[in-house]
């Protein structure tokens, strides 16, 4: 992200943070006491904990109406209105996809390949027709350039011919770019689809990425979708899901099912560019998580264990038991088959039908019945073994999904279950098909080391990093007496005098999401465009469901607080500040007037309006330190009225210690 030399970090803006950055990590790791907070405490704690950051307002907003009936309030957030932001997420119309729809509309390399060989025809609707010609054109460019032997993403490998090609392709998409801005913008799309499909191609690779996200902008939000599918149709649903979180984050009411949304998906972690998650994860999120997240966790597991995502993520779809009838009599039925296709169609021949056999089942597979007990439910240390984990996977084969490359659903194939009884954590589970599974996850939902490992990653998401035993303990039995209802082991833990020790005040480390959020909120930033955003969480390592480890992103301070990660924080306060960020309007003259010529009180001001005037002595004259720095603020003291100070102000107030805390 490029600023201007005003806006840039200077040194000492640096020293500033990684001054604060020992202090960071002290204060996460304190052990709460029992030491109460006042009312306004309580209620700034309130919302750093069960919301994604206070917006203007927010604070006086739950004194009014009482800290505790708010928070009871955001525990049944079906109550909640939250219309202002449907109508912020209704242009992003994936979200409500099913996934054959998805599959559909936004179709991966093998539909593609399909509609190429005359396998399928092409859809009849104009901008869909669209994408598959788009994508068509483009699979017989790298055709060409695979037999020119040259990769058509290195520039170092293609002949002058083929760099002269594509300087060419980028002139004409530059013009094009130019005529298209130069219509109305209703006009633009309509112009595109009119253009022949190897032109579209052209225009969709060509672009750079400043005039695309101008295109992008100038559009209404079904036409972007549309123009980012002529590109790349499946980095639509992707980044579709992205930008849906960080707007739910941001502007949703119901701000505790958003966090609790976020905790299990983190918890039950799928990477979604993992082959057909890329469609999956999509009903995944919204289907599986977002519906139990405040429910009973024994339903949450169930379906979770049933979604085709985990099943794809975890491989279980894949697993066959070694005694089943699959395992036993799919080879030589396969080769039978071979057999009859052979004689019907000549072109099918022994490769083929052993490629086919390649990508067969290879037979038991133990993923997702280890990650369930180490990391779903029991824990790590949870008294189980290597025979738990063989058993659990054999209760689990037959659970697999139904053509998962064309969006398929959850399926039992009896004909892949391993036949026989399992002995799991010292309990006979009796042969019954689909119904072993079930009856090891209700074990597992039953077992005691559950109930503290969900509960102790609950309290360190909204206590500490080191949660005291204590509340985890009264948790753990709130979990167990109640069949883990989850809404009533929250109701536990935010009723406990250890939630609301004064130890625990900004004492939590933001995760980049946590971080750039609740700086929209705290700024009352509207994000007119959320695409900057996933990129600056690329940059700051957390790319929004790219997280490949099954173990989700770390909620502790030590994953987060370290030199380079802070400086992409300032680095990102101070564009935000300067209303120089792309895709967000923000303007910090109109946002936080301040009436007075004074710095000190200028500051001031802004320290009240950001942090509830929660900031130490040390950051306080840092930043008047900062206001003399005429490199950082491009004005001198003596020039108070410049509007540059109030966005450096702002800029550090939202990059100061302080803030990265919750």
């Amino acid at each position: 992200m490029n600023f201007s030399r005003n806006q840039r970090i200077t040194l000492s803006a640096a020293a500033f943070l990684l001054v604060g950055l020992s202090a960071i990590v002290a204060t996460a790791k304190k052990k709460p006491t029992a030491n109460g907070l006042d009312e306004r405490q309580r209620a700034v704690h309130a919302i750093n904990r069960l919301t994604f950051g206070a917006r203007p307002g927010d604070v006086d907003r739950v004194m009014q109406i009482g800290v505790d009936k708010w928070i009871d309030e955001q525990l049944y957030p079906e109550k909640i209105n939250d219309s202002a932001l449907e109508a912020r997420i209704s242009g992003l119309r994936t979200l409500n996809m099913s996934t054959q729809e998805i599959v559909t509309k936004f179709p991966p390399r093998q539909l593609i390949k399909a509609a190429e060989n005359g396998r399928m025809s092409l859809p009849k609707d104009p901008a869909e027709r669209a994408i598959y010609e788009a994508q068509i054109a483009r699979l017989e460019q790298k055709k060409e350039a695979k037999e020119a032997q040259a990769d058509p993403g290195d520039e170092n490998s293609m002949t002058d011919s083929q760099k002269q090609e594509r300087r060419e392709r980028r002139r004409v998409a530059r013009e094009k770019f130019d005529e298209l801005m130069a219509l109305p913008a209703d006009q633009r799309m309509k112009a595109i689809l009119q253009m022949s499909p190897e032109t579209r191609a052209d225009f969709a690779l060509g672009l750079n990425e400043q005039d695309r996200m101008q295109l992008y902008e100038s559009v209404s939000p079904e036409q972007r979708e549309q123009l980012m599918a002529l590109r790349n149709p499946e980095l639509v649903v992707v980044t579709e899901l992205q930008q849906a979180k960080i707007l739910r984050a941001a502007y949703s009411e119901r701000q505790l099912q958003e966090v609790m949304a976020d905790f299990w998906f983190n918890h039950f972690n799928v990477f979604i560019n993992k082959g057909p998650d890329r469609y999956l994860t999509t009903s995944y999120e919204r289907d599986v998580i977002r519906p139990h997240a405040l429910g009973k966790f024994k339903d949450l597991l169930l379906a979770t264990a049933k979604s085709p995502a985990m099943l794809w993520y975890l491989d279980n779809w894949d697993s066959v038991g070694p005694n089943s009838d699959f395992a036993r009599y799919g080879p030589q039925r396969l080769e039978r088959l071979g057999r009859y296709a052979r004689r019907r169609n000549p072109r099918i021949n022994d490769q083929t039908i052993q490629k086919i056999k390649q990508n067969m089942p290879k037979g038991l597979n133990e993923n997702y019945a280890r990650e369930l007990m180490e990391l779903h439910t029991l824990g790590v240390d949870g008294g189980y073994s290597q025979h738990d984990v063989t058993e659990v996977a054999k209760a689990f084969t037959g659970w697999t999904i139904k053509q998962p490359r064309r969006g398929g659903s959850y399926e039992f194939d009896e004909r892949r279950h391993e036949p026989g009884p399992k002995f799991v954590l010292g309990k006979n589970i009796k042969e019954h098909g689909e119904k072993e599974g079930e009856e090891v996850l209700e074990m597992l939902v039953k077992n005691p080391h559950t109930a503290q490992f969900i509960s102790k990653k609950l309290a360190m998401r909204f206590v500490s990093d080191d949660p005291p035993k204590a509340l985890v303990d009264s948790m753990a039995n709130t979990f167990l007496k109640t069949d883990g209802d989850i809404r009533e082991v929250l109701r536990t833990m935010f009723k406990s005098p250890e939630f609301w020790s004064q130890e625990t005040y900004r004492a939590k480390v933001k995760t980049p999401l946590e971080f750039v959020v609740s700086s929209i909120r705290a700024t009352n930033a509207d994000i007119k465009n959320a695409l900057p955003l996933i990129q600056t969480l690329n940059k700051m390592g957390m790319p929004l469901y790219l997280q490949q480890p099954p173990t989700g992103y770390s909620m502790k301070a030590d994953a987060w607080v370290n030199s380079a990660a802070l400086l992409n924080r300032m680095n990102f306060a101070l564009g935000l500040a300067s209303g120089k960020l792309p895709g967000i309007g923000f303007d910090a003259q109109q946002a936080f007037p301040v009436q007075s010529d004074s710095p000190e009180k200028a500051v001031g001001v802004l320290e009240s309006a950001l942090l509830a005037g929660d900031v130490s002595k040390q950051t306080h004259e840092t930043i008047l330190k900062q206001m003399e720095d005429p490199q950082l603020t491009g004005v001198a003291l003596n020039r108070p009225s410049q509007p540059q100070r109030t966005n450096v102000i702002a800029g550090l107030i939202l990059g100061s210690p302080e803030f990265q805390r919750r």
